[in-house]
């Protein structure tokens, strides 16, 4: 999944510092291509990334730039989800948008009719909670964490922290 992805990119990085396309590719079992334009969406983003050609290049975070990933630094680093499954509500919008940016997929609708506000119930597979919380974000008012309860609340906290940089 690309939103993954990215943040493995940016971890990764973060971490190591300058590190070839090739080899991210390798680590990331994608094509140098792929990474390439992962790259070019991070540095669109606003993430501070430079590339530098010939021997010894390779590509780095600016130094000075700290990531601020969800779920690291917190005791037991990043959180798997294994197979569970989230449940969510989502509305037209939002499951338009998510088939658009291939999140929260497979989204498999609850069979009851949807609500008279035309959202429905819906659940997906989890993958890491960090993940799920920026798919879920992605996607802003367009979409309601119902289960778990632990994702419900990163996204809450994740929310309120990017609500304090708009005030």
């Amino acid at each position: 999944m690309r939103a993954g992805r990215l943040l493995s990119l940016v971890s990764i990085l973060g971490r190591e510092g300058r590190t070839t396309v090739a080899e991210l590719a390798r680590r990331l079992e994608v094509s140098e291509r792929t990474i390439l334009r992962d790259l070019e969406v991070l540095s669109g983003s606003g993430v501070p990334v430079r590339a530098t050609r010939g021997v010894g290049g390779g590509v780095e975070l600016i130094e000075g730039y700290q990531p601020a990933l969800p779920g690291h630094g917190l005791r037991g680093g990043p959180r798997r989800a294994g197979t569970a499954r989230m449940t969510v509500r989502i509305s037209d919008e939002g499951r338009r948008t998510a088939a658009i940016l291939g999140h929260l997929q497979p989204l498999r609708p609850r069979p009851e009719p949807p609500e008279a506000d035309g959202w429905l119930t819906a659940t997906c597979r989890m993958r890491s909670m960090e993940t799920m919380a920026v798919e879920v974000l992605a996607l802003g008012p367009e979409v309601e964490v119902i289960a778990p309860p632990e994702l419900r609340e990163l996204v809450a906290g994740l929310s309120r922290s990017t609500a304090r940089l708009y005030r």
